[in-house]
């Protein structure tokens, strides 16, 4: 490497199309002023368009080194061979870029990097598709791609597996980018579209994987259940005396918005006659609709891990013990709720409700990369510092969602946090009525799956 190392700037200067949409594949999913090592960093150009507030890089090239350190003097470089990386150190991010190939034991590669994770420190590979080799040959025999000579050509699956190995948890995995020369609107158009399309898309250049350590696990015991309640007074009592005591503190919070019933004096009453183990508060929402009242409730909320529970409890109280079990042995980082696994009782939803919720499920899972079979279940986990990251993601969306699911699920994507399903079993209502429009619904459900195209998928 060292022999081609003062030409390496130049390829990327000759293949500049290329480069900068990996740099802004890297962008969507590592935020500024992260802590990120980049394993095989070459001249560091890739970390100096990240922003990071904290960068190192390694290479087993001292001339990669040497030059990296000149072009970056604020970031720090070291000879280091990949498969022995001796840092006291934890990043946000561990960043392999188009370097896998060129690792001679890629299992221990991966081995030696669970020392340089936080429980929340996302791991992000691409790699180059095997089908491109005659490409890439004739690139190399035209002058037109930097010569290099590869140890091996493993594609997604056996990547997936050989991190599963190694005790990583695959979070998502796709490929992207099929055209990396430049066409006016040509190339954007099949990069941003026609890549993305099923089977097409097996053809693309590039491959990427995101995964995270399961080696490392957070410290979660605090629980805050939000739940909010418009035309729901006669569910306040019950909810109390049903939820589970879960975690080291168990505290509710019940966040009123703008009813008609009286809902707002009983939970007022109910929260001062209680003398129970729970720590009860309410509040009355200041605006309009479930997502700002959920808000209020995580704005006020002390614990650990949030939770929010609606007060029709269609979802039985009892099951947030399930999600507690899941969030806080790790095997998941934003929890959802899944209404259509088990058996509905009758008349909890309507045939046209269940077709619709079944064909949003497939489009959701396929934009973003995660299974997730029911977007509109209102009870939804996450943690309280995962919830301060995802308001910072949300600056990307914008304020879009007047319900809160879809704040929540695109913010959790962005920020790669590692879905999980809890099946419920959904019960019919047994006080007030429904404030859900089948169509008005279904029109914002269809809405919000043209707005993921565009901000995740297609952008």
């Amino acid at each position: 490497m060292d022999i081609i190392a003062d030409e390496r700037d130049k390829w990327i200067s000759k293949n500049k199309y290329y480069y900068e949409n990996l740099i802004d594949f890297l962008k969507f999913n590592v935020p500024e002023n992260s802590s990120i090592i980049e394993i095989g960093c070459g001249t560091g150009n890739l970390l100096k368009n990240l922003n990071p507030a904290r960068a190192v890089g390694i290479d087993i090239s001292p001339e990669m080194v040497r030059i990296a350190k000149i072009n970056n003097p604020d970031y720090d470089f070291y000879v280091m061979n990949a498969e022995d990386v001796s840092l006291d150190e934890k990043f946000d991010f561990i960043i392999i870029s188009d370097t896998i190939g060129y690792f001679k034991d890629v299992q221990k590669v991966f081995n030696g990097i669970h020392n340089l994770c936080k429980p929340e420190t996302r791991i992000i590979i691409t790699y180059i598709n095997f089908l491109w080799l005659p490409v890439l040959n004739l690139a190399e025999f035209l002058k037109l791609k930097m010569p290099q000579h590869r140890n091996n050509w493993l594609d997604i699956k056996d990547i997936s597996n050989l991190l599963q190995l190694c005790n990583f948890d695959v979070i998502k995995s796709g490929r992207k980018f099929i055209m990396p020369f430049y066409i006016p609107l040509i190339s954007s158009f099949f990069n941003k579209f026609i890549s993305n399309l099923p089977l097409i898309n097996k053809l693309c250049l590039n491959g990427f994987i995101i995964a995270r350590s399961l080696t490392q696990k957070e410290e979660l015991n605090k629980v805050s259940i939000v739940i909010p309640a418009r035309n729901e007074k006669g569910n306040i009592e019950t909810i109390l005396k049903r939820i589970p005591e879960i975690g080291g503190l168990t505290e509710i919070i019940f966040v009123e918005g703008n009813s008609t019933d009286n809902t707002l004096d009983e939970i007022i009453r109910v929260c001062n006659e209680y003398t129970g183990r729970f720590k009860v508060k309410y509040a009355v929402q200041d605006g309009k609709g479930k997502a700002d009242a959920v808000r209020k409730g995580f704005e006020m909320a002390e614990g650990d891990i949030y939770m929010i529970l609606d007060a029709d409890m269609t979802v039985p109280p009892e099951d947030l013990e399930k999600f507690y079990s899941v969030i806080s042995s790790g095997k998941g980082e934003f929890l959802n709720g899944s209404r259509l696994v088990y058996p509905l009782e009758e008349d909890a939803m309507r045939t046209l409700n269940i077709l619709g919720n079944k064909f949003f499920s497939l489009m959701f899972t396929w934009i973003l990369n995660q299974r997730i079979k029911d977007t509109l279940c209102g009870t939804k986990v996450i943690s309280a510092d995962n919830y301060e990251k995802l308001k910072i993601a949300k600056k990307y969306f914008g304020d879009f969602d007047p319900f809160g699911d879809f704040d929540l699920i695109f913010g959790a994507a962005k920020l790669n946090l590692k879905f999980a399903e809890i099946p419920i079993r959904y019960k019919a209502r047994v006080y007030g009525e429904t404030n859900i429009s089948r169509f008005r619904h279904g029109w914002m459900l269809l809405k919000m799956t043209f707005f993921a195209m565009r901000k995740i998928k297609f952008r």
